[in-house]
């Protein structure tokens, strides 16, 4: 299966960094109970930023990749 990237340079960089510091800080328990809502969406943006595909960006259109 082939996803159409949709996600540029700039927007992947931040979805690495604001991935991994959420895994971190839920790690050392800064987030209390809601530390496994850190991990999900520390996951989410991290395989997002893998894949350089967000479903999201793709049922709305939106393409932060350069022009071609």
């Amino acid at each position: 299966m082939k996803f159409n990237n949709n996600i540029g340079s700039l927007d992947r960089a931040l979805r690495i960094l604001i991935g991994m510091a959420l895994f971190v800080v839920s790690y050392l328990g800064y987030l209390g109970g809601l530390g496994w809502l850190g991990v999900a969406v520390g996951g989410v943006l991290l395989t997002t930023a893998v894949f350089s595909f967000c479903p999201i960006y793709g049922i709305l259109g939106v393409k932060t990749t350069p022009k071609e």
